[in-house]
């Protein structure tokens, strides 16, 4: 029985042909390269979402709740650096 089942996408062109001539430089199939790459892509967005966990926690603490918060903060830091 077999443990793989085919998926098919569609590409635009250039995107198709960097990802040929990617796949021929590394001595991969297609297949290897796609699979890589969306076992990478998983593995960075589960690792983004505990950095934007950790984040958000830390901002809480120090009572940072909105954007301009953040842009206030970076504003005295680079102040108090340049004196």
């Amino acid at each position: 029985m077999r443990t793989a089942k085919t998926v098919s996408i569609t590409l635009p062109p250039d995107l198709l042909l960097k990802a040929q001539e990617l796949a021929q430089r590394e001595h991969r199939t297609m297949s290897e390269l796609f699979r890589e790459a969306l076992r990478r892509y998983m593995v960075g967005d589960a690792q983004w979402d505990s950095l934007l966990a950790r984040t958000r926690a830390k901002g809480k603490a120090l009572g940072i709740t909105r954007e301009a918060d953040v842009e206030r903060l970076s504003d005295e830091y680079r102040s108090d650096k340049r004196r």
